[in-house]
Order: C-alpha cells, then sequence, then structure tokens
C-alpha cells in the first residue's frame, strides 16, 4: 500500500512539474510585449473584363424539332458575333439542358409531355468592356431570346495592381495605429512578429437582365446602354509588432 501511495506521490509530482513549465511559458515576458493592429485599404478600379451569358431557348412536340431549331439559332448567334469582331475561343457553351414540359393532368399518371423545351447556354467574355450592350444587342437580334446575366471583373493583372496599392494602404493604416498606441504608452516598436493578409474584390454582376423576345429587340433601333461601374478592391493586414 504504501509503495502505491508513493507511485502515486511521484505522478502527482511530474504532473504538477508540466503544469508549472506550461504557465511559465504561458507568461513569457516576451509574449506580452506585443501591438497588435489591424488595417484595411480600399481602392477603386475600373473593370476591364466583362463576361455575358444569355441563352437560346426552343420549344417543340418534336424534341428533334425543338434540337434542330435551337442548334440552328445557336450557329446563327455565334456566327454574327464572330462576324462583329468577337474571338472565337471567347464564346464558351457553359449550358445545355432538354427539358420536357408536361399537361396539366389530374395526377401524376395522367400527365403527359406536352412539349419538349431545349435551351443552349453561352459565356461571351469581352476584353472591352464598352462592346458589353453592343454584343447584347447582335446576339438577341439573331436568336437569343433568354438573358441571364452580366458581369463586370478585373483581369489578373489590373486586379494585381489595385491589391497591392490596397495592401500598401491597410499596411500603412496598421502602422500608424501602432505608433498611436505605443507612444501613448511610453514604448517603442521594435519590430514585426508576424502578419495575416486577407481581402480581394466581388465582381459587379447583373442577374436576369430579360427581353420579352427576339423581335421586340430588333424592332428598337436604340442601342443597349451598359455601364458597368467601378469595383471595390480591398486588403485586410493583422500584424502583431514587437514593442520595448
Amino acid at each position: 500500500m504504501a509503495k502505491k501511495s508513493h507511485i502515486l506521490a511521484v505522478i502527482l509530482l511530474v504532473l504538477l512539474a508540466g503544469t508549472v513549465t506550461v504557465v511559465s511559458a504561458a507568461t513569457d515576458s516576451s509574449d506580452d510585449h506585443v501591438i497588435h493592429a489591424t488595417g484595411t485599404g480600399n481602392v477603386i478600379g475600373t473593370p476591364d473584363r466583362a463576361q455575358v451569358v444569355f441563352s437560346v431557348q426552343t420549344e417543340n412536340v418534336d424534341v428533334k424539332v425543338a434540337q434542330s431549331d435551337n442548334a440552328r439559332k445557336m450557329n446563327s448567334v455565334i456566327t454574327a458575333l464572330v462576324n462583329a469582331g468577337i474571338p472565337r475561343d471567347a464564346l464558351k457553351t457553359t449550358g445545355y439542358n432538354i427539358y420536357p414540359i408536361y399537361d396539366d393532368g389530374k395526377t401524376l399518371l395522367d400527365q403527359k409531355v406536352k412539349l419538349y423545351r431545349v435551351t443552349n447556354t453561352l459565356t461571351v467574355t469581352l476584353h472591352d468592356v464598352n462592346r458589353t450592350g453592343d454584343v447584347i444587342d447582335v446576339a438577341v437580334a439573331n436568336g437569343v431570346n433568354q438573358a441571364d446575366s452580366i458581369q463586370f471583373m478585373l483581369s489578373d493583372e489590373q486586379s494585381q495592381v489595385l491589391r497591392t496599392r490596397a495592401l500598401q494602404n491597410a499596411v500603412a493604416r496598421a502602422r500608424a495605429d501602432a505608433d498611436t498606441v505605443a507612444a501613448a504608452m511610453g514604448t517603442n516598436i521594435t519590430g514585426v512578429r508576424n502578419a495575416d493578409v486577407t481581402g480581394g474584390y466581388t465582381p459587379f454582376l447583373y442577374q436576369n437582365y430579360q427581353y420579352e423576345t427576339a423581335g421586340a429587340m430588333n424592332s428598337v433601333a436604340t442601342p443597349t446602354p451598359i455601364q458597368p461601374g467601378d469595383i471595390t478592391v480591398s486588403a485586410t493586414v493583422m500584424i502583431t509588432y514587437a514593442i520595448q
């Protein structure tokens, strides 16, 4: 029994020794002599990329006729866009769907296919955002009858330029705050322990812009006005400064 008590006492001493080491490490004065500061920088830029998404939608009781009609109209759209100066590699099919439309039967067993709807979706990427309205007009005039979205973005090069400026502003703000706090405490900043960086930008998106029919669009002589607006690039830094 005495031997067991001795073993338990030794184990308890070991555990206590471990706890003291952890507390000692946690209360190390080097960890206390820091200032944590956060800074955010915002830079406004003009989009230099645009993506327009629209579709050709056809319906027919015969699925093959609906498919054929759809293919003919989409080929017409693609040809017209290429003839208007849009590079073929800027055009990308991003959706194709065949969907049966059922009549209003009293029960599920009574329902029969009334017609088939075929939807072919095309995404056009533009390096000249000023051509966005022109591309929409050309597409609708040649068969597009469903408009989905317009998205204005930044190229990788433009995004990096603006992000660099936003980061510089964020660091300057964080350092200014840290200097103010250090001066108020009567201490000096001696270095940087670590820094975390976050932020980015959100593309400007128009969703579900719509025209009733391609024929209605053909009757309108005024070009479609599209204004890209501005994009804000943000960057946030969280910096830990060492002081003494």
